[in-house]
């Protein structure tokens, strides 16, 4: 039976194999991890669902293989007892073939179920075209190279039967697309100056990848407001001195001021409708709940882990939620149902002392909110007097084909209505 790179998520492409917990050789149970395998955005092991021995092993540790791809194969108990004995046959006398030989094909093509987070698939229902919205059909190969190379396919003509987008399209596109300096270019330029290269990872090329694509290809816009959170502070203040405790005085929880922000971004969302919607090409979908992505940084990268129906949810359990992803998302732990989609984007850098930033939106998304850090600033008083008031600013940044300009400033005024009233 092969032993297939698994699909982790609807933009995984590939992965890479950082360890093989079991050797050529070895029994397998159902259950026994096989191997981990590391993509752009989480590390995951990857056990067996069926018993044998470990026959072969074709991608060792360290590299990386497509998604789909053979990495090992098992061999049924049985069959693996042969290849001792071509070892003592007699010289002159042909050895008997390798077992794993015969099982390199499924039997099956129904997908052997690994993981509830994803499955393994033979190579020949793995690698179909996909349909793009409007009829078209790209090819698998010419899917990669456009998520590769940040090419939005549906500015692509193609070139292949029943006009299907295949690779030489995507090249095309490619070629007759801007570019910076190569590598070897850039070097060029700072052949005098000291430096040290570092090779991209998965997940820095990943963003960097999605990151192009994203200015590329949705119309930007940004709304600015200062939002005072005097409110705010103080009912964070009165919610965590009320938190109940357990036994060793622990309270059940602690509110963070991206806590309420998520919250109140959820309330907005849902007071503004039109705008909880993301962009699908040939059309908008508006989405019934609000589901919040935050940006959490990582070493070398960002990962954007989703709070489901935030509006549903209450501030304790959003905290909690927040705190246990953020971890395990550091941690590289994520699955990928925790980290796909969401409604819109919140990325906060108010904790670094940056007051003011435009974000780049995540697509599908059509918003993303960025925060800056709270300060004290003098403001005028309704009666004409002058007061300090606590304050950040907030910059919208919204992808003109779902939300215009009107229905932009609606929303920023909703979140400001509720983190000040």
């Amino acid at each position: 039976m092969d032993v297939l790179m698994p699909q982790l998520g609807e933009t995984v492409a590939e992965g890479k194999i950082t360890q093989w917990f079991k050797s050529a050789g070895d029994a397998i149970k159902p259950g026994d991890n096989l191997f981990e395998i590391e993509t752009d955005k989480v590390s995951m092991e990857v056990p067996s669902t069926t018993a044998g021995v470990l026959a072969e092993i074709r991608v060792p540790a360290g590299e990386v293989a497509p998604v789909g791809a053979v990495v090992a194969v098992i061999a049924d108990g049985t069959a693996a007892s042969a290849p001792p004995a071509a070892a003592s046959a007699p010289a002159g006398r042909p050895a008997p073939v390798a077992a794993s030989a015969a099982v390199t094909q499924p039997a099956a093509a129904a997908p052997i179920k690994l993981d509830p987070f994803f499955e393994v698939r033979t190579p020949q229902r793995n690698y179909g075209p996909a349909r793009l919205a409007g009829g078209r059909s790209v090819t698998p190969l010419a899917r990669r190279l456009a998520a590769e190379g940040g090419i939005d396919l549906a500015a692509v003509s193609p070139s292949g039967p029943h006009g299907r987008i295949v690779a030489r399209d995507v090249e095309a596109a490619a070629r007759a697309a801007p570019t910076g300096p190569s590598a070897e270019e850039a070097k060029a330029i700072y052949r005098d100056v000291p430096f040290q290269e570092m090779p991209l990872d998965g997940m820095r090329r990943t963003i960097a990848t999605r990151l192009v694509q994203a200015k590329q290809t949705i119309p930007h816009f940004y709304l600015t407001a200062d939002v005072e959170i005097g409110r705010l502070i103080t009912l964070r203040e009165e919610a965590n001195a009320a938190a109940p405790k357990d036994n060793d005085g622990k309270p059940a929880f602690k509110l963070s001021l991206n806590d309420l922000i998520i919250k109140a971004w959820a309330a907005a969302l849902q007071r503004v409708p039109a705008a909880n919607a993301v962009w699908a090409q040939d059309r908008i979908l508006r989405l019934q709940h609000c589901d919040i992505a935050v940006a959490v940084a990582l070493e070398g990268g960002l990962i954007t882990p989703v709070i489901r129906r935030a509006e549903m949810k209450a501030l304790s359990a959003i905290s909690n939620e927040m705190k246990d992803m953020a971890a395990r998302a550091r941690a590289r732990k994520l699955k990928p149902d925790e980290y796909q989609g969401g409604s819109s984007t919140i990325s906060n850098l108010g904790m670094h002392g940056v007051r003011e930033f435009s974000a780049i939106i995540n697509p599908p998304q059509a918003t993303v909110l960025a925060v800056g850090a709270a300060r004290r600033q003098a403001v005028e008083k309704e009666d004409g007097g002058v007061t300090f008031a606590s304050v950040l600013s907030v910059t919208l940044s919204c992808d003109h084909r779902v939300v215009d300009g009107a229905l932009g400033a609606e929303l920023l005024a909703a979140f400001q209505k509720f983190v000040e009233q």
